[in-house]
């Protein structure tokens, strides 16, 4: 097997975790399946919060989006424990989960049944993951290397997106954690597309609502068939059609889902008035920190966030320290986005 790894001279604890990029690797498309959210049978629960009964502290980030949990293991959560926790993380779209050695050091196959839990694991068609488990999908950057997804010729590298929103079912609820960090920097910042999409006019929202627009990965396998991504290409490019506004399957909210990084048009319109509609919500995802939340990172943190009604972006404010920020998702797949407006046709 042809493989490119990342390596770093000095001994590291989490050199089991380093990305790989076997050239050899490929799986079929992927097939559609039936999702069961874990969140909807906590509704059912006499107390659908009983898995922050023990927690020493939980504070809202903001009013919109995020909070911060002290005190609650994730990794001793039993299956109620979990679709507790997915219930909390819908409503809240964020939670940061300080003082998690016992999750982190669990190990990837951990990860793995943790995963299943919320979904089928997505396997990334081009990104890095530890040798022998393609689940997990990997950030890594040091003083020489990077196989992020990046924008060297912008201003900022920050690019909001929602995951891999190209799959027909693109992921629920998502869990993320770093193994190494920089000493500042390299926070990640989270959006609400529920918050966002209440701010606008009732009349412009229900036009929205009768959009859907094209979701494709090619522009992402490209860069990596350049080579700047290791050139691992594990699955053909797809594109996708999901509405401009998804409504939440255990909620019930209705979220905005279009982002800069994989929506590429509105279908049914022509090109400028597409492009125009698209730049706009684009600019106000953008310039919207009234709906927007930092996750600042420190030892030991487990971000949980969900990527239906939830985008995000890393700050890539760290490269000239050269410090290694090495970064594990776990991404389960959740159904194929259900349209705000009802009957709304998703076919081409």
């Amino acid at each position: 097997m042809s493989t490119q790894t990342i390596t770093q001279d000095e001994p590291y604890r989490y050199a089991h975790l380093l990305p790989v990029f076997p050239r050899d690797e490929h799986y079929p498309p992927l097939t559609p399946f039936d999702h069961v959210d874990p969140g909807a049978r906590a509704l059912g629960h006499a107390n659908p919060r009983a898995f922050l009964d023990n927690a020493t502290s939980v504070i809202e980030l903001t009013p919109h989006l995020g909070t911060e949990v002290h005190g609650v293991n994730l990794a001793a959560l039993d299956s109620d424990g979990r679709d507790e926790l997915a219930l909390f993380i819908a409503q809240r779209g964020l939670a940061v989960f300080r003082n998690q050695q016992d999750f982190i050091d669990s190990g990837p196959d951990f990860y793995l049944e943790w995963g299943r839990h919320f979904g089928r694991l997505h396997i990334h068609p081009t990104s890095g993951h530890p040798d022998g488990y393609p689940e997990l999908h990997l950030v890594y950057r040091d003083a020489n290397t990077t196989f992020n997804f990046e924008v060297n010729d912008s201003l900022t590298p920050t690019v909001w997106h929602s995951d891999v929103s190209y799959e027909l079912q693109p992921p629920g609820l998502t869990t993320f954690f770093l193994l190494a960090q920089p000493s500042s920097g390299g926070d990640t910042l989270f959006t609400s597309q529920v918050s966002a999409l209440k701010r606008l006019s009732p009349q412009f929202v229900a036009f929205l609502k009768t959009l859907k627009a094209v979701h494709s990965g090619v522009e992402q396998a490209d860069f990596s068939r350049s080579g700047r991504r290791g050139g691992a290409i594990r699955r053909d490019p797809v594109e996708y059609i999901h509405p401009v506004v998804r409504r939440h399957p255990v909620t019930g909210e209705e979220a905005l889902f279009v982002n800069r990084q994989f929506t590429k048009r509105i279908v049914g319109l022509k090109r400028e008035e597409s492009e125009t509609i698209l730049k706009f919500l684009y600019d106000y995802i953008d310039k919207s920190p009234d709906n927007q939340a930092r996750a600042k990172w420190a030892p030991n943190t487990v971000v949980i966030w969900d990527n239906r009604v939830t985008a995000h972006s890393a700050i890539i404010d760290f490269a000239d320290s050269k410090e290694r920020r090495h970064g594990a998702r776990i991404t389960p797949q959740a159904e194929r986005p259900i349209p705000a407006l009802a009957g709304l046709d998703l076919s081409a």
